[in-house]
């Protein structure tokens, strides 16, 4: 019988606060479980706008605990009713001065699973992270989830094969790379680096980007969220480069068995050949 499990993603326009913010993705994921999804993932620090466009200390209000803050508690609490796991990427303080661009994983009973803290931060015009965030310091977690086993890696995370290989490595089977990526810096590689991944890595990739202008800087966040197989295949069409939309896809994950048995790249690792790689 085949493995299909029914996933979700959102591409959000910020609405200007918090609080309708969550209450927008709340009528998505209710939305895509009406659909029958089992899974959905969220933008880059979904409850806020990108405010990384400019570097001002009054940002820092928008950064809350995981997974005892308000956001992650209210998710837990979502992904009980519906019975889906949920991926919730928020900004994250850890204590004073200890801050993280971060995804909490929640499983389908609405429990706490553990969270991703993104390892590579961009700092130059329109993507100050440096002055927000600490680098990652969790590895590249992957979690036995009521769907299977999930990742995430975040943003600009993207552009570096080691987390997608690590990932991999340590079984993921999709994995929900959350984004705000701006028209015109480097869009041309938004279709062509997450179905490389997935055909490197043989997995199923969840790439979700912001649409629209904010407040904050004239970064034109340009949506194109898409699932990927991988064959390195879109499933289904990407969304809009203009609009919000809810993504539903069917992800076959027999196709994960199936070309990693065609194409044995995980059996042709060098691993020991490839030291020279982390030496100083």
């Amino acid at each position: 019988m085949p493995n299909i499990v029914r996933a979700a993603l959102v591409q959000a326009k910020w609405t200007g606060d918090t609080a309708s913010m969550v209450d927008q993705h709340e009528k998505h994921a209710r939305a895509a479980a009406g659909q029958g999804a089992r899974i959905i993932g969220f933008q880059e620090v979904f409850n806020a706008p990108y405010f990384c466009q400019v570097q001002e200390a009054e940002h820092y209000r928008w950064a809350e605990p995981v997974p005892d803050g308000p956001t992650t508690q209210r998710m837990c609490a979502l992904a009980r009713e519906l019975g889906m796991v949920v991926v919730v990427p928020v900004y994250e303080i850890d204590g004073p001065g200890f801050y993280y661009n971060t995804a909490a994983v929640i499983d389908a009973d609405g429990s706490y699973l553990g969270k991703y803290r993104k390892h590579h931060l961009p700092h130059l015009p329109g993507f100050w992270e440096k002055y927000y965030f600490r680098p990652g310091n969790l590895g590249w977690p992957v979690f036995n989830t009521a769907v299977g086993r999930v990742g995430v890696y975040i943003c600009y995370d993207r552009h570096f094969p080691e987390g997608w290989r690590a990932l991999g490595l340590a079984g993921a089977q999709v994995v929900y790379n959350p984004s705000a990526t701006s028209r015109g810096l480097s869009s041309y590689l938004w279709k062509l680096e997450q179905p490389a991944a997935a055909v490197a890595n043989e997995y199923f990739i969840a790439a979700i980007n912001r649409v629209g202008v904010e407040e904050y800087g004239d970064n034109d966040f340009y949506g194109t969220s898409y699932f990927v197989d991988p064959y390195g295949q879109f499933v289904g069409e990407p969304a809009s480069d203009a609009d919000e939309e809810l993504v539903v896809r069917d992800l076959d994950f027999d196709l994960i068995d199936e070309v990693r048995q065609k194409w044995a790249f995980y059996r042709d690792r060098r691993p020991d050949a490839y030291r020279l790689l982390t030496e100083p």
